[in-house]
């Protein structure tokens, strides 16, 4: 296979959707913060602080995500530097890191998708009962 300039350039339009992704999800945590902020100071429930604590995990999730994404494309910037320079090997290197990264990305999306499902059928679960879903978990 030969190694090119084209070649870590794939990743680029791919973080980019990621990253709108998760600038999105940022914003949608934002709101929920503050809304279950306003919920705790209206009633401390004990319901609240299990929410919060579901948030706090997704959230530290949320943020290795965009941390292991960030530096996905990062490590794609300096394989592409290294190609100019002719260092052929350190750019192959920084390739499979910024490849690995990426997969790190979207194992933590993919965990935290999962808790946040796990919270919303929570919720689902409170207003009608419990689920006869057997695919649920």
């Amino acid at each position: 296979m030969e190694f090119t300039f084209s070649t870590p350039a794939l990743l680029f339009p791919a973080i980019s959707l990621l990253f709108i992704s998760y600038t999105n999800r940022f914003i949608s945590y934002a709101e929920l913060v503050r809304r279950l902020h306003d919920r705790w100071q209206d009633d401390g429930s004990p319901v609240v602080q299990r929410q919060i604590e579901n948030l706090r995990r997704r959230i530290g999730l949320f943020r290795n995500m965009q941390v292991a994404g960030a530096v996905s494309l990062l490590l794609s910037v300096i394989c592409m530097v290294l190609l100019f320079f002719g260092m052929q090997v350190a750019a192959e290197v920084s390739f499979v890191l910024a490849l690995a990264l990426m997969v790190a990305s979207m194992a933590f999306l993919v965990v935290e998708v999962s808790i946040s499902v796990g919270a919303l059928n929570l919720q689902l679960q409170d207003l009608t009962g419990p689920s006869t879903d057997t695919h649920e978990r």
